[in-house]
């Protein structure tokens, strides 16, 4: 065995012998953060800390939402996010009914005019789509719904009232 195989077997050794100890040292540098942290009672959920820290009236967890206004569907959605409020379907069923009555679904994205304009079309188009598969699922023919372009709008009070999808009934 030449010397140049020791010294390589030696390096493997050294390196996989400080590799070993470097994750002895993570977990347990870990499982002392864990343990102080539920200990002391610092970890809380996000909301109870952003309540804690500001008035209750300042506060404002963004969710997704639905609600019906003057005969149309208005979904909210939460920053970056295009899931659906839940109780979407029962919502939409009065827009079912009125397809099924030979009208058609209208869909309107909107959005806030904060952050990059071409990625907040994007996803407001995304946040259409995500209503026009609701109604699809729920036996609304593609034919009967109309997409319309996303457009930006300020809202009267907070974004989250300008990140929204409207759906009406049209001739």
């Amino acid at each position: 065995m030449s010397s140049s195989d020791d010294d390589s077997q030696q390096r493997f050794a050294l390196g996989f012998l400080f590799a070993l100890i470097a994750l002895v040292i993570s977990v347990v540098v870990g499982t002392v953060v864990v343990k102080r942290v539920g200990t002391s009672g610092a970890a809380k959920p996000a909301a109870t800390a952003l309540a804690d820290s500001a008035p209750a009236a300042s506060v404002v967890l963004e969710e997704a939402s639905v609600r019906v206004e003057d005969g149309v569907v208005k979904f909210y959605f939460a920053t970056a996010k295009a899931e659906l409020a839940p109780g979407a379907d029962e919502v939409l069923a009065d827009v079912v009914k009125g397809v099924a009555e030979g009208k058609k679904a209208v869909i309107s994205g909107f959005h806030d005019a904060t952050g990059d304009a071409a990625l907040n079309a994007e996803l407001a188009k995304q946040r259409a789509f995500a209503v026009r598969d609701a109604l699809k699922a729920l036996g609304v023919a593609e034919d009967k719904i109309e997409l319309k372009k996303p457009e930006e709008t300020t809202a009267t009070g907070t974004n989250a009232e300008a990140r929204r999808v409207e759906v009406a009934l049209g001739a």
